[in-house]
Formats: C-alpha cells, sequence, structure tokens
C-alpha cells in the first residue's frame, strides 16, 4: 500500500530530527562549541543533571557544556541508543538513552548513561531544539 503524503511527511520528519541529534552528539564528541548550538532556539530552555539544573536562552546553555567538558574524559564520548521520535506538523518531541564517560572526583572513569528528552519545533521549515531535559535515574 502506497505511503500517504501525510505519513511521507512524518517520516521525512523523523529522519531531519535523527540527523539533526546525531550532528548535535557529533558536535559534542568534537567540543565543537558553534556546532553545537547550531540547531538549538536562542529561547531554549534546559533542565540538566549537574548545576545549574535550569538553564534559560542560548548564551546559559552554552555556558554548561563549559562545565561537561571540564569533567569529561578524552576523546570525548557521547552517544545515543534507543532513540524515538513523534512528530506533529511543526511540534515534535524526542527521547534517546545517552552514554558519556565522567572523570570522578578521584580522577577515575565513571561510564554514564542518562535520559534524554528534546522539545523541537519546525520553524521557517527547520526543526529547532527548543527545550532539552538530561536526567539520570533515582539512586
Amino acid at each position: 500500500m502506497a505511503e500517504t503524503k501525510l505519513q511521507q511527511t512524518a517520516s521525512n520528519d523523523e529522519t531531519e530530527i535523527r540527523e539533526l541529534i546525531e550532528r548535535w552528539a557529533k558536535a559534542v564528541r568534537e567540543e565543537n562549541r558553534e556546532a553545537i548550538r547550531a540547531d538549538h532556539d536562542s529561547g531554549i530552555l534546559m533542565f540538566d543533571v549537574p548545576p545549574p539544573f535550569l538553564s534559560r536562552g542560548l548564551d546559559e546553555y552554552m555556558a554548561t557544556w563549559e562545565t561537561f567538558f571540564s569533567s569529561q574524559e578524552k576523546p570525548v564520548t557521547f552517544a545515543f541508543h534507543d532513540v524515538q521520535i513523534t512528530t506533529g506538523t511543526d511540534v515534535a518531541f524526542a527521547t534517546a538513552v545517552g552514554r558519556c564517560v565522567n572523570i570522578d572526583n578521584n580522577g577515575e572513569s565513571e561510564p554514564l548513561e542518562f535520559r534524554l528528552t528534546m522539545g523541537l519545533r519546525k520553524i521557517d521549515g527547520k526543526w529547532r531544539i527548543m527545550h532539552e531535559h538530561h536526567s539520570l535515574p533515582a539512586m
């Protein structure tokens, strides 16, 4: 059975968002700050694991990356699996499980799995990250 135009659009949107997430993850691995911010909206709201737990706007969001990079094993590990994407015509959300490797207070490598949730809007035909939430399971 042929795909409807709506199904094809949803499939294209999902592909675009998967590619956006991979571009972002690659930018983090490369510590490429310009590429990290490229697909984020200027008004982004982020909830993060280390303080500050809430960042509003692109400048505050980007400042959190300095904390992240200072505590990461080099080269930076930053990858996702179990990526799930739900799209509407101009709003979408994505969830995934991520992996990075922190350096703990004793200087030891500490592999870490975390959860990622992103809220996106399609603005002028391009997906933009409006909200990002990183979390850890309660211990």
